[in-house]
């Protein structure tokens, strides 16, 4: 049975093969992702059963037990209108008919800095599909690329093209990780301040906190009993961005851009409607807990 733990002051546990398998259930490549951790967790402190649990779950929350690592841009003419109904339509807009199903035309009008409010450092003709979402937290944009390859001896186009192997993937969401001080809030089992530090909210606590808990038990250790953290629900509206507005785009089945628009207002106005809520297109508390628990 393999086994990886950094033996130091602070923790002399060791994960295995088999229990990394439990926590990414279905997951048909444990012993590539095994291998990374093995190389990667070391490198950023992630050393402890509380540290490991909280990284792991979150992660896998985050792309469906390490499955989805990459933006799927294959948008219809329909949902490119329905998702990204400020770049297309009628004229002066782009023609959605021309682009649908054309990922990375997609990518290289939407994403490019030119064409957008919320900048992400895309300048550079073909950008916007070079620097698409990706890794385990969705790195995207050549801004976000560029700070991570410094960290790691890399161009924003060569960390682009690690990212998308599993010890990238890896390392990038480590790297988030770290630049975010996820640890010090791991130690105290607080998943709450995790998941708000990740998504800026509360979204989709319920599945974290349950691959949480499973993830410490698979381990063999306790979970820490942390002070109360009171669960608030942000409201997300039109002109709102960010990793919460991903999260809701992505739990409404519309595809995600980080961006709260017209199309993701309808998209939230119909849900609303057919779950009994006010279909007023604006994603409250009460509409958060009836998505996410």
């Amino acid at each position: 049975m393999k086994m990886f733990g950094r033996k130091n002051k602070m923790s002399k546990f060791q994960l295995t093969k088999e229990m990394l398998g439990a926590m990414i259930p279905g997951n048909t490549k444990v012993d590539m992702w095994y291998d990374a951790i093995v190389e990667i967790f070391p490198k950023y402190d992630i050393n402890t059963p509380e540290r490991m649990a909280g990284f792991i779950a979150q992660c896998a929350h985050e792309s469906n037990n390490f499955k989805s690592l990459e933006e799927n841009l294959n948008y219809s003419e329909s949902a490119l209108i329905r998702v990204f109904g400020r770049y297309f339509g009628k004229s002066p807009k782009r023609s959605a008919k021309e682009y649908a199903r054309n990922p990375e035309m997609i990518a290289n009008y939407v994403y490019m800095d030119e064409f957008r409010k919320y900048k992400m450092g895309n300048v550079k003709e073909g950008d916007g599909w070079l620097f698409r979402g990706r890794g385990l937290k969705q790195l995207t944009g050549r801004e976000n690329y560029t700070k991570f390859g410094k960290t790691v001896g890399m161009t924003a186009e060569e960390a682009a093209e690690y990212v998308a192997t599993e010890r990238g993937a890896i390392e990038s969401a480590c790297w988030f990780w770290k630049t975010s001080k996820l640890n010090a809030i791991a130690d105290k089992g607080d998943i709450v301040k995790m998941t708000k530090k990740i998504n800026g909210g509360d979204i989709g606590l319920a599945d974290r906190t349950k691959r949480y808990k499973a993830a410490i038990e698979i381990m063999g250790g306790k979970i820490p009993t942390p002070k109360k953290s009171k669960v608030e629900y942000v409201t997300v509206t039109t002109g709102d961005r960010g990793d919460t507005v991903v999260a809701l785009q992505k739990a409404l089945n519309i595809g995600a851009d980080g961006i709260f628009g017209p199309g993701t207002k309808r998209a939230l106005r119909a849900w609303q409607a057919s779950n009994g809520l006010v279909a007023d297109g604006v994603a409250g508390p009460a509409t958060l807990k009836k998505m996410f628990g």
